[in-house]
């Protein structure tokens, strides 16, 4: 079961992305979602199976939304996981002492 999928970047959310059929592009897509999403700009085209992993999205979940529902909505990672992953040199540079 491989998708051929478009992957588009969010204007209003930093690391937003929403995944989509590249056959049906956004027409699946909600407006009130394609509201919220602000102007989707195409970031890539992916072939998606269920052998393949995906940084930060579980695959499975992925193609079963993009065959219910025609997208995939990724959020972005929570502000905590953000800041765990930050280089220990700029949280030292924060640190008031």
């Amino acid at each position: 079961m491989k998708r051929i999928c478009s992957i588009y970047r969010s204007s209003k959310r930093n690391e937003m992305y929403l995944y989509v059929l590249k056959s049906d592009a956004l027409e699946r897509v909600p407006e009130s979602l394609m509201a919220g999403f602000g102007k989707a700009t195409h970031a890539f085209d992916l072939v998606l199976s269920p052998e393949r992993t995906l940084a930060r999205e579980d695959i499975h979940k992925v193609l079963e939304n993009l065959d219910s529902q025609g997208y995939h909505l990724q959020m972005p990672p929570a502000e905590d996981d953000y800041i765990q992953h930050l280089p220990e040199e700029l949280l030292r540079r924060n640190d008031p002492m």
